[in-house]
């Protein structure tokens, strides 16, 4: 796969992490459970990002209506890579997307203020059949950031830039397997 492709993560040997931004009912109910619960909805598609600073240009750092909790939720990489291998690129056939199970789009990764990078970001909707597996099977553990990512916010908008940088999970290059480079690559 392209270098400008490839999925950039917090992970060990057993999980990775992916990121989320949710209402505070959907955040609060999951957390006291430790997995999701109402009012998370089962009924359709929720995305996941193992990029931190994508989501949190996608959720304004916790500041969006609706987005103003960030979990990160920690997965098994068999989850992870199961999910993977039942994908389709959004920018496939519209047929095909339609009936996936899971969909990837890739994004410009994003900087600490927010600007498109040169490289890409994958962003995994895991459909409704597979849903429940997510939660249930796949899932680890939840955990807020919100605190973090306000403070974050706080340190970067006051030119504090390096210090709001110790606040972000180390990511680096996940080792994907070659049978999934393939299916998940956007350039052929």
């Amino acid at each position: 796969m392209a270098a400008q492709y490839q999925i950039r993560a917090d992970y060990d040997a057993d999980t990775i992490v992916v990121y989320q931004a949710y209402a505070p009912a959907i955040a609060d109910a999951a957390l006291r459970a430790g997995r999701f619960v109402a009012p998370f909805s089962f009924h359709r598609m929720t995305w996941i990002k193992p990029s931190f600073l994508w989501l949190m240009h996608r959720s304004n750092w916790a500041r969006k209506p609706s987005q103003e909790r960030v979990l990160a939720v920690r997965m098994t990489r068999q989850g992870w890579e199961e999910a993977l291998s039942q994908a389709v690129l959004t920018t496939a056939d519209p047929a095909a997307v339609a009936q996936a199970a899971v969909h990837v789009q890739w994004d410009p990764e994003r900087s600490l203020r927010g600007a498109a990078l040169n490289h890409y970001s994958i962003q995994v909707g895991i459909g409704r059949n597979l849903i429940r597996t997510f939660t249930d099977s796949w899932i680890v553990s939840l955990t807020d950031l919100t605190p973090q990512v306000r403070k974050a916010a706080t340190l970067t908008q006051t030119g504090h830039a390096s210090k709001a940088q110790r606040l972000f999970p180390a990511e680096r290059v996940y080792p994907l397997p070659r049978t999934l480079e393939g299916l998940l690559s956007p350039v052929p």
